[in-house]
């Protein structure tokens, strides 16, 4: 089965939404095929956290078995690790077969949070798919 590959690199400029110290991201991606009727659930996936950092770095790899890249949607959700419940820092997603994916590795850089007082902030990925 074709294998999407994403790398995540990093992400700059989060909002440090913690009252009490600094926020602690993690990334969760999930992956699902858009359909008229039924959606199709390819699971979910979460980096390491990063305590206390704004700008994290990760480097990690997560690969999901795919059939086709038709109507398949890529969920980007940055999340805070708190005590309780996580807060969403930031999201966004992307359209995979709008990006012309093969085993190449393209960068892509997206908006996941509009900051009013500071920066927006984006993440950085490298996806490919090899069939």
């Amino acid at each position: 089965m074709p294998i999407l590959t994403v790398h995540l690199d990093r992400i700059e400029n989060l909002a440090d939404e913690d009252h009490i110290g600094k926020s602690d991201p993690y990334v969760k991606f999930e992956l699902e095929q858009d359909n008229a009727f039924f959606d199709k659930d390819f699971g979910e996936m979460k980096s390491s956290k990063k305590k206390d950092e704004q700008n994290p770095v990760y480097g990690e790899d997560f690969h999901f078995n795919i059939p086709t890249l038709n109507n398949m949607e890529l969920k980007i959700k940055v999340m805070d690790d708190d005590v309780g419940r996580d807060e969403e820092l930031g999201e966004c997603k992307i359209k995979l077969e709008k990006l012309d994916l093969g085993p190449e590795a393209m960068d892509i850089k997206r908006k996941v949070d509009n900051n009013i007082f500071s920066p927006d902030a984006f993440v950085f990925l490298k996806l490919s798919y090899t069939e």
